[in-house]
């Protein structure tokens, strides 16, 4: 008898992940909801056109966005929301381009035109991703509905 009472008085080491648990939802839940808006960028209504689907690659494209003021924005700038310079994008677009020749990699460049900003924008912006050295640049559409 003397031996049950004393291990009945031992104290008992269990975790309770219940709490653990709990938090790890609410961060789930707060990450599902804030990854999508930190990716959005400039909002623009992009043209509708049947076109194939780029292939996706591993690094991020760099995407030059034209909005419907003919203002220019930059997806690797420092803050995507801030409207850049014709200059100052053909500038930063070239320095992303050298250190990217520098680690081996070759990202696409796509232009983001809203479907209500004159043609000649759009136009431009491609003619400051050649200056800069661009190569190939694609154009983003929406799917038709």
């Amino acid at each position: 008898m003397k031996r049950f009472r004393r291990l009945k008085k031992r104290p008992v080491a269990e975790i309770n992940v219940v709490p653990y648990i709990d938090v790890m939802l609410v961060l789930l839940i707060i990450f599902m909801i804030t990854t999508p808006l930190l990716t959005e960028g400039v909002k623009v209504q992009l043209p509708e056109a049947k076109a194939q689907t780029l292939k996706v690659q591993k690094d991020t494209p760099i995407i030059v966005t034209v909005d419907v003021n003919g203002r220019y924005y930059l997806n690797v700038n420092a803050d995507p929301k801030a409207p850049l310079t014709p200059q100052s994008l053909s500038v930063r677009v070239a320095a992303e381009l050298s250190l990217d020749q520098q680690n081996n990699v070759e990202r696409q460049v796509l232009v983001r035109g809203d479907n209500d900003v004159a043609y000649g924008r759009v136009v431009q912006a491609m003619v400051l991703l050649q200056q800069a050295g661009v190569p190939q640049v694609g154009l983003m559409t929406d799917e038709p509905k």
